[in-house]
């Protein structure tokens, strides 16, 4: 289901920076805006008084006598002179004349107005003064002048100009913190890169001799990803010395220890050499398969496999070295399919999990289990499970299982046999193929889900 649109807004402005940094310029912009205008109306509103009242009396007492000159009685033709010349209404009121020059227009209650702006301002200690506005001919007419409220209509208003022009201040703000900011999304995009162990293209840095601090930021992570890549140059390097400098001493001892005469005084030891010449020369193996595994930039040779038929093959070959393979009991569905899979990496996981799970079900009243189902929408992919009948794990240690040299600290000791490596193997290869790699607690015993896509 789709998330409310004001979820998606609140989701891409926590996730991005440039959209929070527009959000700030835009709110500082309307701050000022607000503060400036507000501060100048009220610096008008309070102080025009004081300062443009006699200025205003006068103009007022001259447009009072060009509308009725000499004192006589206000003239119609000349209040009609000065409304076209200026943006003003007048009302005159009197015993010869009553003239409106908007009628259209509702004519103010100047008192009621007056209470009301006094009481809205909390002005209550000053006079209650008659309106600037308003003149008293001597024939008892009264002229009042006001505002045309229809010519400030026409005019764009002042709010709108200034809510146009903060937005076009905030885009172009925004324009120059995106290009400031752009270097980010170099270095977004040379972290993956390094993250994915490429690391022969650095993050560009402009302006390399004055770098500004994102410069700085670039030129930093570079130099520590070239720190990174030769130390897992000379880790593999290590790993290869290791497979060629160990591997050949191992090869002649095993030869000088299979060439020792079978007699019953040298026999066992020669037996328990053997085993202990066979488990350094898996390890070496196993440390370097799960090097291989560990990098993202690691190889697959995809055939197409029967999961089935595979199984089969490995409990026959453990079943060589350990008869209680022989046990092991495969529940495979009728409808698994042919998976692309890469069969001696697959091989390697079937035989570290089955191999583990003999080793700590020892003395079970039940056989491993091996079942083989069909995984994902279309079933094209395949789910391996394989479950012992054992003590099993503490709750709090599955998540550490699958770890490099982790050994639970109960009956999956190294008495059992390992050094921690068979199940992170295993985790490896199924993230390898793009799998998942799952742990849980059966009661009894534990078991082991790996899920391999369709390659």
């Amino acid at each position: 289901m789709k998330s409310p649109w004001y979820r998606r807004a609140l989701h891409a402005l926590r996730c991005s920076l440039k959209l929070r940094l527009m959000l700030v310029f835009f709110l500082l912009a309307m701050g000022v805006a607000f503060t400036f205008i507000s501060g100048a109306q009220k610096a008008f509103s309070v102080g025009w008084r004081e300062a443009a009242r006699p200025l205003l009396m006068d103009y007022v007492d001259r447009l009072a006598t060009d509308v009725a000159p000499a004192g006589g009685p206000p003239q119609i033709d000349r209040a009609q002179a000065v409304i076209a010349r200026l943006p003003v209404t007048v009302d005159i009121a009197g015993p010869a004349v009553n003239w409106r020059s908007h009628p259209e227009q509702e004519k103010p209650d100047w008192r009621q107005q007056r209470r009301s702006e006094r009481e809205r301002r909390g002005w209550n200690d000053e006079p209650d003064w008659e309106p600037l506005l308003v003149r008293q001919t001597a024939d008892g007419h009264r002229i009042t002048f006001g505002i045309d409220e229809d010519t400030f209509k026409k005019r764009p208003k002042v709010i709108g100009y200034t809510l146009t022009v903060l937005l076009v201040l905030t885009l172009l703000a925004f324009l120059y913190v995106r290009r400031l900011l752009r270097p980010l999304d170099d270095i977004r995009q040379g972290a993956l890169r390094f993250g994915s162990g490429e690391f022969g293209v650095p993050i560009p840095v402009k302006h390399p001799q004055r770098p500004d601090e994102l410069g700085e930021l670039a030129a930093t992570i570079n130099t520590m990803s070239h720190d990174i890549h030769q130390m897992l140059e000379a880790q593999r390097a290590l790993l290869l010395a290791i497979s060629h400098e160990l591997r050949s001493p191992l090869t002649r001892a095993r030869l000088n220890t299979e060439l020792l005469p079978e007699t019953p005084e040298v026999l066992a030891q020669r037996q328990a050499l053997l085993r202990d010449l066979a488990e350094m020369a898996r390890l070496i193996s196993d440390l370097l398969e799960s090097e291989r595994l560990a990098g993202r930039h690691q190889a697959l040779h995809r055939e197409p496999t029967e999961p089935a038929e595979l199984a089969r093959e490995v409990i026959e070959e453990l079943a060589t070295s350990q008869p209680a393979a022989s046990s092991i009991t495969v529940h495979a569905a009728p409808d698994v399919p042919t998976v692309a899979l890469d069969r001696t990496r697959v091989r390697l996981l079937l035989r570290n999990l089955l191999d583990n799970a003999l080793r700590h079900s020892a003395g079970a009243p039940m056989p491993v289990e091996l079942h083989l189902r069909p995984h994902g929408v279309k079933g094209q992919g395949v789910e391996l499970e394989v479950r012992d009948h054992g003590p099993g794990v503490p709750d709090d240690q599955l998540s550490q299982l699958a770890q490099a040299f982790f050994r639970p600290d109960t009956a999956r000791t190294r008495a059992a046999g390992g050094v921690g490596l068979g199940l992170y193997l295993c985790r490896l290869v199924a993230q390898a193929h793009g799998g998942t790699f799952a742990v849980r607690n059966a009661r009894p015993g534990l078991a082991v889900t790996v899920t391999l896509p369709p390659g």
